[in-house]
């Protein structure tokens, strides 16, 4: 028994040891292209074209990076960093509103149809905003929302992915506390403020956190409706940096760009993750 004991602790050492090993290695081949972009951004543009290509970082860091967020190539990095930033924060807050009162709605509200119009929210993602790309742009555009945060944000803050999840934790919550808050004469929004929304904290995090990545990340739709380069996103700004014709990219500036782009996402994901991880558990319940 004993033999067959050490054994076993034997083989989970070493499995141990082998999970530990493919994680290193993952982590290595997913860092490696963010490191030389990195370094690329610390080096001239003579450093990066003669090979071999340096793996450590140069002497210019502070002057492609003060290049490109002031100075940029079309548009100063830091205009299209705040665009980004705006429209990421304004997506997720709004999707997450819209989605918290919807749920609420169809769970604690009895009125006819109610099913049917939780099916329709639902069925909206079969529509992708791609799909229904040029009737979206042209009630934006007859609203006068071209060039403007509101065309931006408002055509995206619907989520029926966010109301399913909300209506699925609002199930969860016990029927006692809705009479206990109806007997003390609380209003339907009172319990709603008071009570459903700081139960929902957790998931609201985890949302927050996939719903600002994915307005971040957004590069077509602004592409669509932004004409101004005062208005580009910084997806849209790194893809505008590369040149056209014969003309020579300004490749620290570009590599300075993209981890600038990386930052605010980075800094969501990292300063959320214990509530992020604990939504993504609540959610699962």
């Amino acid at each position: 028994m004993a033999q067959h004991s050490q054994g076993m602790v034997l083989k989970q050492g070493w499995g141990l040891w082998l999970t530990h090993v493919f994680m290193v290695a993952g982590v290595l081949i997913i860092f490696f292209p963010i490191w030389l972009a990195f370094v690329a951004s610390t080096v001239t543009q003579a450093d990066i074209v003669a090979p071999p290509m340096p793996v450590l970082p140069g002497a210019h860091f502070w002057e492609n990076y003060t290049k490109a967020l002031f100075a940029g190539v079309n548009v100063p990095v830091a205009t299209m960093l705040i665009n980004s930033l705006v429209m990421a924060v304004g997506i997720a807050v709004g999707k997450i509103v819209i989605s918290l009162l919807s749920a609420f709605a169809i769970v604690y509200f009895r009125f006819p149809g109610r099913m049917f119009f939780f099916w329709t929210i639902f069925l909206t993602l079969m529509l992708p905003v791609e799909v229904r790309i040029v009737p979206t742009f042209e009630v934006v555009a007859g609203f006068g929302m071209l060039n403007s945060y509101y065309g931006l944000i408002f055509p995206l803050i619907a989520s029926a992915t966010a109301t399913f999840l909300f209506r699925q934790f609002f199930m969860t919550i016990p029927d006692e506390l809705a009479e206990a808050a109806r007997v003390d004469g609380a209003k339907p929004m009172r319990f709603f403020i008071d009570i459903v929304v700081p139960m929902s904290r957790t998931n609201i995090a985890a949302l927050f956190v996939i719903l600002f990545i994915y307005g971040w990340n957004q590069y077509l739709w602004p592409l669509l409706i932004t004409t101004e380069p005062e208005m580009n996103t910084i997806v849209m700004g790194i893809k505008q940096m590369f040149p056209s014709g014969d003309d020579t990219a300004d490749w620290p500036v570009i590599m300075a760009t993209s981890i600038l782009a990386m930052i605010p996402p980075i800094i969501i994901v990292v300063s959320m993750q214990k509530l992020f991880v604990r939504g993504l558990l609540d959610s699962e319940k």
